[in-house]
């Protein structure tokens, strides 16, 4: 339980909602920055606005998953303008209060550092990211299968990357009948993807095995799908560039060559908020939970 706990949400989209429904389940409350257009109803919620006496109180801060902007922006669907976050902000909070948020900026974690309080990027713990690529890899083959018009089933299909989205996109879509090779660089990679029966291509020499794909989905966020790549690649293919922003494809080469190249960062907030919601809420409620213990 958390009860007692006080939490500041502040932006954000759907996956946000279901982590309020959790922890106001859970018996805490919460202070909701940048909803002003939310109509749904929680338990002990209260709409604020944007204030240091609101930090002082917290003993959680929730953050959106692409987290504050290094000039203190945060985004939010529920509101007409996004929130903008300062230092003092920050300073405000009690040492050793929570931040939690997908990713951090520099700036987040310098203001971090210099109040004592306690950053989680949750966006690098196991437990969520491995369960998150779950959604992230249903959003993006069904975004390719909105943009092609053959079936992943035979489908060549290059997957960049072997993290946790590359290895559950790279399962998924073989378990679908597609024939797949898979992009990596660690040689404990290669050994895995050829254990799987896949196809192993060298990160460092792309271009050999992509003249024939009919997909790309790319999960390397730095910039691989360079120019010179891109060149020797089917103008028919389609690229679902799935990195966090901006991506690691050259967008305007592929827009000049005539390939359909679709930047879709944060698919599991478009695609299963409420999935992915509960998957941010259950790590949030387990860390404040074993702290309070």
């Amino acid at each position: 339980m958390l009860t007692g706990r006080k939490f500041v949400f502040i932006g954000g989209d759907a996956r946000q909602l279901e982590v309020i429904q959790q922890v106001t389940e859970l018996d805490a409350s919460a202070a909701l920055i940048g909803y002003d257009n939310v109509n749904r109803q929680f338990l002990d919620t209260y709409k604020v606005q944007l204030t240091e006496d609101v930090f002082a109180e917290a003993d959680a801060i929730v953050l959106p998953v692409a987290g504050m902007d290094d000039d203190g922006r945060v985004d939010t669907q529920f509101a007409d303008a996004p929130v903008y976050l300062k230092k003092e902000h920050f300073a405000s909070a009690r040492p050793g209060a929570y931040v939690f948020s997908g990713i951090a900026s520099r700036t987040l974690q310098g203001y971090c550092v210099e109040g004592g309080l306690e950053l989680v990027r949750l966006m690098e713990l196991d437990e969520v990211a491995i369960l998150n690529s779950v959604p992230t890899a249903e959003g993006a083959i069904a975004l390719a299968m909105d943009n092609t018009d053959i079936t992943i089933h035979s489908a060549e299909i290059a997957v960049l990357g072997f993290g946790r989205c590359g290895k559950t996109l790279a399962r998924t879509l073989a378990g679908m009948g597609a024939h797949v090779r898979v992009a990596a660089r660690d040689p404990a990679d290669a050994a895995r993807i050829f254990e799987w029966g896949l196809r192993y291509i060298p990160i460092s020499n792309i271009e050999s095995g992509l003249a024939d794909v009919d997909i790309i989905f790319n999960t390397v966020p730095a910039p691989v799908l360079t120019a010179g790549v891109l060149a020797n690649i089917p103008r028919q293919c389609v690229v679902i560039d799935i990195a966090s922003k901006p991506g690691g494809t050259d967008f305007r080469y592929a827009e000049r060559r005539g390939i359909r190249a679709i930047l879709a960062p944060s698919l599991p907030g478009l695609v299963a908020p409420k999935t992915a919601g509960r998957i941010i809420a259950t790590t949030i409620s387990r860390i404040l939970a074993t702290a309070e213990a």
